[in-house]
């Protein structure tokens, strides 16, 4: 396995969760594209770099996260500090496992982390592979939107992997359609797309995940792989060959946070190791089947050695 490094750009946020006892919460952080970069991390060891890029405050709730991330082993160079800013707050609720979630996320820093496009190229310079999704898309201003997807773009132009979670949020967006609209343009940037068809049929009325898939090859993604929650995982190969894989049953479910995310985590670190998409599936749907079966986004222990 070759070294290299990793940029995951969004928004790490602070987490309130429920720790079981009444009354009483716990305090970490989280955020769909850090816990994806938390993993990462923890799957694939020294031999490869994992910066995070965003944008926080300076004050001490923002030190605190800058502070985690750093000791976690995720680098933080390109965390830009705002001075006028902190970071957002959000708080889960349980039932039944599935979550529900309470923002505060007004003064969020990481609404600039693309307001300044030297420092994004920066970030990007030297890097392998590009990870981003539509929430951090669904946050920035318009202007910072077409900033990042350009980068992106060159990024990718340059021989760099752009990998997009498209995770729809539409609370996060004007309406739909501004939604629909930005997530295709981000596509089209993109080498590999991991979005997830209960939430696809959703919003763009996908008949099935080949049709999640076709959809965004047709908008510019070279690959395209559609996770289904406990059923076949959808491949479609850049050659526009679709293959189907089934995932390992899970067994117990305790909050269904990070499910995603970290499920593209293990994809991702298993294809960078050399495995095939189908071992790679594997290994990113074990991964979220132990995430899903303790409290909270950030698992410590959720990484098995091999």
């Amino acid at each position: 396995m070759k070294m290299g490094r990793i940029v995951s750009i969004g928004e790490c946020m602070g987490e309130l969760s429920e720790t079981g006892s009444p009354g009483t919460l716990s305090m970490g952080f989280a955020g769909d594209t850090l816990n994806t970069a938390y993993y990462l991390r923890q799957s694939l060891g020294k031999d490869w770099q994992v910066d995070y890029v965003s944008a926080v405050g300076t004050d001490g709730l923002s030190d605190r996260m800058v502070d985690f991330l750093n000791n976690e082993g995720i680098g933080t160079e390109h965390v830009r500090r705002l001075a006028d800013k902190t970071i957002g707050l959000y708080y889960i609720t349980l039932k039944n496992g599935e979550r529900s979630f309470t923002y505060w996320r007004n003064d969020s820093a990481a609404k600039r982390l693309a307001s300044d496009p030297a420092a994004l190229h920066l970030a990007l310079d030297g890097a392998d592979l590009a990870y981003w999704s539509g929430i951090t898309l669904a946050i920035l201003s318009n202007q910072d939107r077409l900033t990042l997807i350009e980068a992106l773009g060159q990024f990718a132009g340059k021989g760099g992997t752009v990998v997009f979670d498209p995770n729809l949020r539409p609370r996060l967006w004007d309406n739909p359609e501004t939604m629909r609209g930005w997530v295709h343009r981000a596509a089209a940037v993109s080498d590999l797309c991991l979005p997830s068809f209960e939430d696809e049929a959703t919003w763009f009325g996908d008949a099935d995940p080949t049709a999640t898939a076709k959809r965004y090859q047709a908008e510019g993604a070279r690959r395209v792989i559609v996770k289904n929650g406990a059923d076949d995982v959808t491949f479609a190969a850049s050659s526009g060959e679709v293959s189907r894989f089934s995932v390992p049953s899970i067994e117990h479910v305790v909050d269904t946070t990070a499910a995603g995310d970290s499920f593209n985590a293990g994809y991702l670190a298993s294809e960078l190791k050399g495995a095939s998409v189908q071992d790679a599936v594997c290994a990113g749907a074990r991964l979220a089947g132990r995430v899903i079966g303790a409290r909270g986004a950030l698992v410590p222990d959720a990484v098995k050695p091999v």
